[in-house]
């Protein structure tokens, strides 16, 4: 496949080592690391959260990536048609269209509403937000935006825009050169940010509340928690990281670069924590969850605090990339399976499911203000529990079912660079992570996020 046809006999490479890590990372790195992950270690137990989930991503998280990106280098296809090439038996296919399906589609779709707010509140940052944050109307107009369904749509399309342009414009010129701007420059700013926040009179309890170990909140779900960050944070079990191997060069050391990209993601979920609690606490206020947090508590402080203005302006720049980064992982799953299904250029592809995710994203935006509502839930609520703790943990085990018994020799190969890597003793222990460990963990996510866990309890406790 190339960026012109998908009748191409070659198929695009990243331009370099550094540019895969960096959009790899980038994809990986998203509204999950900002809002999620620091409220998480807050919830669960601080430093003891963060040990459990660092621990998770090595030995369940990294393994799982492995087997992604080992079965998108060999196949050199979208997830349908490597599950397809490497298969024998057609079923295992299915996992190929439950990852673009989940991915490709329906997070995608909703990720845009969100990313969408971002640009909203760059731009009210520099116009009236901080006036009205330091009323107390923060959660006001919040909440008066999302209400207005034309406001939702339009800067959702103006995300989509923004992700579709980069994609568009194909893996090296437009993946790849965008990734190797927005990661550097999101980390700079993200310093700027811990900087100011660490330097504000009171930080010092918002860095107890972060780090401090608290015992009493070290149980079942801390770890189960940290089970769940772990696969959303690192984008696994969407398709996501068997699309972008699918790019790599047959000299490129995947266990390196999946290593990298782990450890670059689970860097900035940290920081994002030093820049968002210290600044919390100084200006007295409780941590949120999710979008209250960051769309509602975080204008307040920064209200709060000297050339605010600037410093809210920059932190949603931040966001902006953090979830543009990962847009553009998450629309090249579609674009992939659109150029070879049907034999598109990459451009065409790229508009017939820009306009399909928008339309599907609609349903999401518009939910914000009443109706469509499923099981009680919003519908971007609905849909985002049901990728997150039904099609993400499903995934993710279908692939370690896949890997760990039924392709593990040719993984192994992809893992080594054909035996040419030293140091096999790591590949014992990732056979025994992707057979075991991952397979079990997963599974226990998905059964207590279904509530299964909990029936299956009180049946064994008759």
């Amino acid at each position: 496949m190339s960026g012109e046809s998908g009748k191409a006999l070659t198929r695009e490479q990243w331009g370099s080592r550094v540019g895969f890590i960096l959009a790899a990372a980038g994809s990986a790195i998203g509204l999950g690391n900002v809002w999620r992950f620091p409220y998480l270690v807050g919830e669960y137990g601080g430093a003891i959260f963060v040990l459990i989930y660092l621990l998770i991503n090595v030995f369940i998280g990294l393994p799982v990536m492995l087997a992604e990106f080992s079965i998108g280098r060999a196949a050199q296809k979208s997830p349908v048609g490597a599950f397809r090439a490497l298969s024998v038996s057609p079923l295992w296919s299915v996992i190929g269209w439950l990852g673009t399906l989940t991915g490709g589609f329906l997070v995608l779709s909703y990720y845009n509403v969100i990313g969408g707010w971002t640009i909203r509140y760059m731009i009210e940052s520099l116009i009236g937000l901080m006036d009205l944050a330091a009323e107390g109307k923060s959660e006001e107009f919040f909440l008066s935006f999302i209400s207005v369904r034309h406001q939702v749509v339009a800067y959702q399309a103006l995300f989509l825009a923004s992700t579709m342009f980069f994609v568009a414009s194909g893996i090296g010129k437009g993946i790849e050169r965008a990734c190797k701007f927005m990661m550097p420059a999101l980390f700079i700013i993200l310093l700027i940010l811990i900087f100011r926040s660490l330097t504000l009179p009171g930080a010092g309890a918002g860095l107890e509340f972060y780090l401090m170990p608290d015992l009493s909140k070290l149980n079942g779900k801390s770890v189960l928690a940290a089970l769940g960050q772990s696969f959303f944070s690192l984008s696994l079990g969407l398709g996501i990281m068997l699309t972008y191997g699918s790019y790599l060069g047959r000299e490129e050391r995947i266990p390196s670069a999946a290593t990298w990209t782990a450890v670059l993601d689970t860097l900035i979920a940290l920081l994002s924590g030093f820049a968002i609690f210290p600044a919390v606490f100084a200006m007295g206020l409780k941590p949120g969850a999710g979008p209250g947090l960051t769309f509602i508590t975080l204008p307040a402080v920064f209200a709060e605090m000297p050339m605010g203005m600037f410093f809210s302006f920059l932190f949603f720049l931040f966001l902006f990339f953090a979830a543009v980064t990962s847009s553009m992982s998450l629309m090249e799953v579609s674009t992939t399976f659109a150029i070879e299904k049907f034999k598109l250029k990459r451009s065409d592809a790229v508009w017939l499911m820009g306009v399909i995710i928008f339309l599907l994203g609609g349903y999401s935006a518009i939910s914000l203000a009443g109706d469509p509502k499923v099981a009680g839930k919003d519908f971007l609520d609905a849909v985002d529990y049901f990728c997150n703790n039904i099609c993400l943990p499903l995934g993710s085990f279908l692939v370690c079912l896949f890997v760990g018994w039924f392709w593990l020799e040719p993984a192994l190969k992809e893992l080594s660079n054909d035996g040419t890597l030293e140091a096999r003793w790591w590949l014992k222990v990732w056979i025994w992570c992707v057979r075991v460990v991952a397979p079990i963990a997963i599974l226990i996510i998905f059964l207590n996020e279904t509530g299964l866990l909990t029936t299956l309890d009180a049946w064994l406790s008759r």
